[in-house]
């Protein structure tokens, strides 16, 4: 998919030079249950991610794709390989530091948002602000999501839409390194999903961060810089994209 921008739309360049080696996967591998229910979901994994690239992955129901990224988010043990994040290979971590890990490099979006029900938007990011060591600055980080007219209001009275912000910025308030979205958009109307994308995208472009999104919208690869396709636990295509199409721009 390198070089894919449909025809007509506007393009823009992707940013030059980021630094190589940030993720780095390396012969990952995965399986659940015993004997003849023995289940092999990743075989044999490797990738790598550039600092600063927004990653995508597809791939069917089963492949694997929620798995990987439950062990890019050390919410789950490999059973074989390793996961190097910013020079740190996951896999060799304690429980311990494994909460650290999380604490300090990682935000997960998750598709139904799992926000606290009983606090405020506004409260549903300082949770995670405050065990950061350098939060953003709620205040702006809630302008700049459109959520300060709503960030006295409890996740049931806003829109879901609305509520999927508020987790980016749960997500986001920490300035992890690594952000590991899962089906962002899956929940969400046409519209809605399109402001998402176009939110994730300034992100990626303000922060820096590193993003891996799985995904089944399939035009989501034309604002990535790296799509992987998923099939049966292994890499089935691994590309570059080098014009991106502007969130804006995405049709489907």
């Amino acid at each position: 998919m390198t070089g894919e921008v449909s025809k007509g739309r506007a393009s823009r360049d992707v940013p030059a030079g980021p630094s190589a080696g940030y993720l780095c996967v390396r012969g990952l591998s995965k399986g659940y249950g015993q004997g003849d229910a023995h289940a092999q979901v990743l075989d044999g994994i490797a990738v790598d991610v550039l600092r600063g690239e927004v990653c995508v992955l597809f791939g069917p129901s089963g492949s694997g794709k929620s798995t990987f990224l439950n062990l890019l988010g050390g919410l789950e043990r490999a059973d074989a390989g390793s996961i190097d994040v910013a020079g740190q290979d996951i896999c060799r971590l304690s429980s311990r530091e494994l909460l650290e890990y999380r604490r300090r490099e990682l935000g997960f979006v998750f598709q139904f948002y799992n926000l606290v029900p009983d606090l405020t938007m506004r409260e549903n990011i300082e949770v995670n602000a405050h065990i950061a060591d350098d939060p953003l600055d709620i205040d702006e980080l809630l302008r700049k999501l459109g959520l300060w007219e709503h960030r006295g209001k409890f996740p049931n009275q806003v829109s879901g839409g609305q509520q999927q912000r508020c987790a980016i910025g749960r997500a986001l308030v920490k300035k992890p390194g690594l952000l590991l979205c899962d089906e962002p958009t899956g929940a969400l109307d046409y519209k809605t999903s399109k402001e998402i994308l176009e939110l994730m995208e300034r992100v990626n472009q303000d922060y820096g961060t590193t993003m891996v999104i799985v995904t089944h919208n399939e035009a989501i690869r034309l604002m990535s810089h790296h799509i992987l396709h998923l099939r049966d636990g292994r890499i089935a295509s691994d590309r570059r994209n080098d014009r991106l199409v502007p969130a804006a721009d995405l049709e489907w």
